[in-house]
C-alpha cells in the first residue's frame, strides 16, 4: 500500500476528498471578500478598540468612524497580526477574566481580510448602533471630583521627584465608593498615578501644605519605601496607561471617613516636550453602605538585587491570608527591566494554583486584570507573586545592562509589586488586614 493509500484509502478517496475541500475553500474566500468596514469592522473596533481610540482619551488617534479608520488600516492590521492590539498580555492558559481585551482568531481574521480587500466602506445602514460615551468620563457623571488644585509642569528634560499633593475632601460623613477614576490631562507626561485615602489625624505627610506639591524627606531606604506606599494608607485607585476605572459590583465599595484628605502620588516623567498636567479623580458613591468592603493590598519585595546582565533574574514575594476574602483583580507593577510576572494560590494541603502570567512584561502597559469568577479564599492559604527581570543587552527597555538594579522609585530602578484588590467583611481594613479578625460570623 502505498503512502497516500495509508492515509486516503488509494486515489479514488483523494479525490472525493478534493471534491469536498475546493468547493469549501471557495466558500471560504467567497465569505471574506463581502467583509465592509460597517458590517464585520466597526463592532469589533466598538467593543475592543474605541475605549482608549476616541478624542481624550490614550490612544493617538480616533477610530469611530469610517473616515477615521481608513487610513490606518494597515497599521490595524500589522497591530492585530502580532497581537499588539488590543494591548492584553495575559498568558490565555492560565486565568478567565472578565475585562479580557484580546481578540478572537475569527475577530484578527476579519480585520486582515478587511484590510487585504482594500479597506471597503460598505453600507452606513450596516453600521451597529453607536456607543455611547461619555465625554469626559467613562463611569458617567460623578457625584464628586477631587483634583489638584493647580497644573504642575514638568520639564522637558530631567528627572522628576514623586510628587505628592495633599488635598482634603471636606467629607463630614463616612463615604463609600462604588465606581473611581482617575483622569490626568497630560497623559504623556504621566507615567502613573496612585492616589491614596490619607485618614484623619493620620501624620503622615504631615508637614506638606494642602494642595501644594511636596516632596517628603527620606532619610534612608525605608522612609523612602513607606512614603511610596502611602505611609501604609489605603489606596483608593491606581492610574496606569491602558487602566480602565474602578467599577464595583453592587454591595461592594471602597470606604473614605469623614475627614479624610486624598493624596495625589504623581510619577511624572520628562519626555523631551515640556507640559502641564491637571490629574483629577471621580467618584460615585454607593447609595447604601456595602455589604462587603473593598481593599488593595499587595504581595511585594524590595530587597532584592538583580545582577548587571542577568537575562533572567527570578524574585518572590508572598501574603498570607489570615481572613476570609474574596479575590477580585489582580494588577502587577514592574519597571523598564521587567520580563515577566506571575501570580499564584498555594493552599494549605500544598496545591498551588496559577492565576495569571503575564510572559511580555511592558511598562507602557500595566493593566488590571478583574477575574471572572471572584476567587473565594480561606484563611491559611497565601499569594504568591513571582516577577522575572532581565537585566541583558538583549532587553531593548533596559537603560543599562551594567549596573546592579535595586527597589527604587524611579523608572531606570525596580519595583516589585502585586497589588490584588478583595472584597472582605467591612470590620477588616486594610491596617488590619494581616492579623487575625474577629468577624461575627466565627465562632
Amino acid at each position: 500500500m502505498n503512502r497516500a493509500g495509508l492515509f486516503f484509502g488509494g486515489p479514488r478517496p483523494i479525490f472525493l476528498y478534493m471534491r469536498f475541500l475546493i468547493p469549501s475553500l471557495i466558500f471560504s474566500v467567497t465569505a471574506w471578500a463581502g467583509v465592509t468596514f460597517h458590517k464585520d469592522v466597526e463592532p469589533i473596533l466598538e467593543q475592543h478598540c474605541q475605549e482608549c481610540h476616541r478624542p481624550g482619551e490614550i490612544g493617538p488617534m480616533a477610530l469611530l468612524t469610517y473616515e477615521q479608520a481608513r487610513p490606518w488600516a494597515a497599521a490595524i492590521k500589522t497591530a492585530v497580526l502580532k497581537k499588539q492590539m488590543p494591548p492584553w498580555p495575559a498568558d490565555p492558559h492560565y486565568g478567565e477574566f472578565s475585562n479580557d481585551r484580546s481578540l478572537t482568531p475569527e475577530q484578527i481574521d476579519t480585520l486582515v481580510a478587511w484590510v487585504d480587500a482594500k479597506a471597503p466602506e460598505g453600507n452606513p445602514a450596516d453600521a451597529p448602533k453607536p456607543r455611547t460615551w461619555i465625554d469626559g468620563w467613562n463611569i458617567g457623571k460623578p457625584d464628586a471630583v477631587i483634583e489638584m488644585p493647580h497644573p504642575f509642569h514638568v520639564p522637558a528634560k530631567g528627572e522628576v521627584e514623586y510628587q505628592y499633593i495633599v488635598v482634603p475632601t471636606g467629607f463630614t460623613e463616612d463615604k463609600w465608593v462604588q465606581a473611581i477614576e482617575i483622569r490626568p490631562s497630560n497623559r504623556s507626561i504621566v507615567h502613573h498615578a496612585v492616589v491614596f485615602i490619607r485618614a484623619p489625624g493620620d501624620r503622615w505627610l504631615r508637614d506638606a501644605q494642602p494642595g501644594v506639591p511636596y516632596v517628603p524627606v527620606a532619610n534612608n531606604a525605608q522612609q523612602r519605601f513607606q512614603n511610596t506606599q502611602g505611609g501604609f494608607n489605603d489606596v483608593l485607585c491606581i492610574y496606569t496607561p491602558g487602566m480602565v476605572p474602578e467599577v464595583y459590583q453592587p454591595g461592594e465599595a471602597k470606604q473614605i471617613k469623614a475627614g479624610s484628605d486624598i493624596v495625589f502620588q504623581m510619577h511624572y516623567t520628562a519626555n523631551g516636550k515640556a507640559g502641564d498636567d491637571h490629574t483629577r479623580v471621580g467618584l460615585i458613591f454607593a447609595k447604601e453602605p456595602p455589604q462587603r468592603r473593598i481593599i488593595t493590598v499587595g504581595a511585594l519585595n524590595n530587597t532584592f538585587t538583580i545582577p548587571a546582565g542577568d537575562p533572567d533574574f527570578k524574585a518572590t514575594a508572598t501574603t498570607p491570608i489570615l481572613n476570609p476574602v474574596t479575590v477580585l483583580s489582580l494588577f502587577p507593577h514592574l519597571h523598564l527591566r521587567g520580563k515577566a510576572f506571575q501570580y499564584e494560590v498555594l493552599y494549605p494541603d500544598g496545591r498551588s494554583e496559577t492565576l495569571l502570567k503575564v510572559d511580555n512584561w511592558s511598562l507602557n502597559w500595566q493593566l488590571s486584570y478583574e477575574l471572572s469568577k471572584p476567587l473565594e479564599l480561606a484563611p491559611g492559604a497565601k499569594i504568591r507573586a513571582t516577577a522575572w527581570w532581565d537585566n541583558s543587552p538583549n532587553n531593548p527597555a533596559n537603560p543599562d545592562p551594567t549596573k546592579d538594579v535595586h527597589w527604587g522609585e524611579q523608572s531606570w530602578e525596580e519595583m516589585f509589586i502585586g497589588f490584588f484588590d478583595v472584597a472582605v467583611d467591612p470590620k477588616i481594613t486594610n491596617r488590619t488586614f494581616y492579623s487575625r479578625v474577629k468577624l461575627d460570623t466565627q465562632q
